[in-house]
């Protein structure tokens, strides 16, 4: 049987500022994990404290950090304080965005500087037994299958995975992504609340479910998180996350 984590992201809930609101909403949805954001939930050693502490105290791990860091800017300190926090939670992979503009409109030199950084952050998060993700997203370098297995070559630290995220329009090449991309795929995100507004107005309710049923029968065994942007995220429904749980526990059948 598939051995998932399910969780969500403290983003989802941007407007709730409680640390404490967030973790009632995590056990009200029966989550294992969460995945703490560092723009407005942990932002400091002292909120990285408090979060493990609520954390441990309702039974649910946090399993990774989700910084704003830009590969490529090659700020170390940042990088360093940014690895502390995670550490600090006891996650186990701290998320980036790698580069500033999709892979076809990155030149050579840039890339040559993303991938300089990418190695040095992986060295430093080496050092604190985390990974490091890129977010799966347009607008950064990891924004195609064939960049991402490119860069994870020329990068090759053994700590360098990566995110899977859809945007739930191109089928194909979703499921081709997962297919090549499996082995390095560390978290998934995931949101079917959202899912009609992307698809807008050619809504296909099935997709997501087709795309677990491929993560499943290809034997994807990382963690599954709920994340909301807009309009849940903004206005904070936590019945949405409690409902998409359900229904993603049920389709999933995973095993805590």
């Amino acid at each position: 049987m598939i051995i998932v984590q399910f969780g969500f992201t403290s983003t989802s809930f941007r407007q709730i500022k409680s640390l404490e609101k967030i973790v009632d909403i995590a056990v009200k949805a029966e989550i294992d994990c969460i995945e703490w954001g560092g723009d407005v939930h942990v932002r400091s050693i002292a909120d990285a404290r408090k979060a493990k502490e609520l954390c441990d105290k309702a039974g649910i791990r946090i399993n990774s950090f989700g910084s704003y860091y830009r590969v490529g800017s090659k700020n170390a300190d940042e990088w360093k304080e940014i690895c502390e926090i995670a550490s600090t939670m006891g996650a186990r992979s701290v998320r980036v965005w790698l580069g500033r503009a999709d892979s076809e409109k990155t030149d050579e030199l840039t890339y040559k500087i993303i991938v300089e950084d990418t190695k040095s952050i992986c060295a430093t998060a080496k050092e604190y037994g985390l990974i490091v993700c890129p977010e799966c997203h347009d607008n950064t370098f990891n924004d195609n299958t064939d960049a991402f297995l490119k860069i994870h070559k020329d990068v090759g630290c053994d700590n360098f995975r990566t995110y899977f995220q859809s945007r739930y329009k191109r089928l194909e090449y979703d499921l081709d992504r997962i297919e090549r991309t499996l082995p390095y795929i560390e978290t998934v995100h995931i949101s079917y609340s959202e899912q009609s507004r992307e698809q807008f107005p050619l809504f296909r309710p099935g997709y997501i479910d087709t795309l677990i049923d491929k993560l499943k029968q290809s034997g994807f065994d990382g963690n599954m998180l709920l994340e909301y942007t807009y309009p849940c995220g903004l206005f904070g429904f936590p019945f949405s996350m409690v409902n998409d749980m359900k229904k993603l526990k049920n389709k999933v059948g995973g095993k805590k």
